[in-house]
């Protein structure tokens, strides 16, 4: 019975959800497992992976495979570094104390890379929006500006039409009296 480490999918249609199992080699994707190890949401940004370390470990020391998916994961977690670890320890190459130490400078240094690579996605939707923002901003003054135009434009040609109306008012009513008088 060959033991795999895999993804199990479940969710919706286009978000997508996976389970974390240990499973037969021979079972179907979505069918029977032996234990569940974890989840992974590939839909946040960065991806959001939940996942028993300890247990992962003990199911790679029995010789269970991950699939290339999860072999990934398990190196994100660190789960294949501390194996790598322990093997060391096992063989005396270094003692618990030191692979503890090293293992540890490692998660941190992992956690501060994924701590500001959450941080710079913030700042770049922050002023993604900023700037979409200030050119809406442009676009409206330019379109308030345009409607001013208009506006000014029509009064001064409807200003023009009436000084034009009260022009020819004035000249008929000085023409029609000089008529009149003649008549």
């Amino acid at each position: 019975m060959p033991a795999r480490i895999r993804l199990q999918r479940h969710g919706k249609k286009n978000q997508p959800f996976y389970h974390i199992v240990v499973a037969d080699g021979r079972a179907p994707r979505d069918g029977r497992f032996i234990e569940k190890l974890g989840t992974y949401n590939p839909m946040t940004n960065p991806a959001e992976i939940v996942l028993n370390e300890e247990s992962a470990c003990e199911w790679i020391k029995k010789g269970a495979q991950p699939s290339p998916t999860c072999r990934r994961i398990l190196s994100y977690k660190g789960v294949l570094l501390k194996r790598h670890l322990q093997i060391g320890v096992e063989k005396g190459a270094i003692s618990q104390e030191q692979a503890d130490v090293k293992f540890n400078e490692w998660k941190q240094a992992k956690e501060a890379k994924i701590a500001n690579a959450k941080s710079e996605i913030a700042n770049n939707a922050r002023n993604e929006a900023k700037s979409r923002l200030d050119a809406e901003k442009k676009a409206n003054e330019a379109k308030a500006a345009a409607i001013e135009a208009k506006r000014r434009a029509a009064a001064e040609a409807e200003a023009a039409a009436r000084a034009e109306a009260e022009a020819t008012a004035e000249g008929e009513a000085t023409e029609a009296p000089a008529e009149n008088t003649e008549a």
